[in-house]
């Protein structure tokens, strides 16, 4: 298992620093296959797979932090103002997800997935026609961002970039904060999914911290060490478009290979 699990969290943690992205999305379809081959509890699967996913983010999204922190394009303002939402919402949303089903939960990864894929094909990206809300804006804005982004195990950076971009926010800054923003996700959904797994009655495998793998959880983080640099290297040689090209043809076939295990 463990040569098993590490060729593929290697891949991803790969996929994840080229791409830029936190790797969620690729990681939690890859966690699946191999928690069904260790014949882990089947309706506790995806949950055990957000879970796991989610507590590898603490650590890559406290890099991406400090990078863009140094950088300068973090507003710390919004962070502050939006963080009591993020809590809130994404602790509330891995309550929502413990109380799913793994098939209900599993169609809203797949809806997610495509919905990433498509944006990305598109490149969407909204216009700024508003401003900032106030606090309460922001709270609610926060506690969106956060129960949908602990229900498919994302930093966040999908929905808050859309967000602040669509509230006149630098895409630069938009992108850093988004960054920052994906830290208090991390923290609160690790959180939220160790304290319902214990309460779930169902036993779950052996070296498990709710419904975080911890076995997982290691061969991710050390992987991502070792790929997570090469991949953002090579992302400053290659072409956008090739890029672009490679993130959406492996968010689809992800998003199809689920869907034909759903049905």
């Amino acid at each position: 298992m463990v040569a098993y699990l590490s060729a593929d969290r290697c891949i991803c943690r790969f996929f994840a620093g080229l791409l830029g992205i936190g790797g969620g999305l690729i990681i939690v379809p890859v966690l699946i296959s191999i928690f069904t081959a260790q014949d882990f509890p089947a309706g506790r699967i995806i949950h055990l797979a957000l879970g796991t996913t989610m507590a590898t983010i603490i650590f890559t999204s406290a890099a991406s932090l400090r990078t863009h922190h140094q950088h300068r394009a973090v507003d710390w303002q919004i962070v502050r103002n939006i963080t009591p939402g993020i809590f809130l919402g994404t602790f509330g949303g891995a309550a929502l997800a413990s109380s799913m089903t793994g098939q209900l939960l599993s169609i809203i990864f797949v809806i997610f997935i495509f919905y990433a894929a498509t944006q990305m094909l598109l490149q969407f990206r909204p216009s700024p026609i508003f401003q900032l809300p106030g606090k309460i804006g922001m709270f609610f804005a926060g506690s969106v961002i956060g129960a949908l982004s602990s229900l498919v195990a994302i930093g966040g950076g999908l929905l808050s970039v859309p967000f602040l971009t669509l509230c006149n926010v630098k895409l630069q800054h938009a992108i850093g904060t988004a960054a920052a923003i994906g830290f208090p996700i991390a923290l609160a959904g690790t959180a939220g999914y160790v304290a319902n797994g214990y309460l779930q009655p169902e036993a779950l495998p052996d070296y498990s911290l709710g419904y975080v793998y911890l076995p997982a959880l290691l061969w991710l983080v050390l992987a991502s060490m070792l790929t997570a640099p090469l991949g953002a290297k090579l992302t400053h040689s290659t072409k956008t478009v090739i890029l672009r090209t490679i993130f959406v043809v492996l968010l689809y076939g992800l998003g199809i290979r689920m869907l034909m295990t759903l049905i």
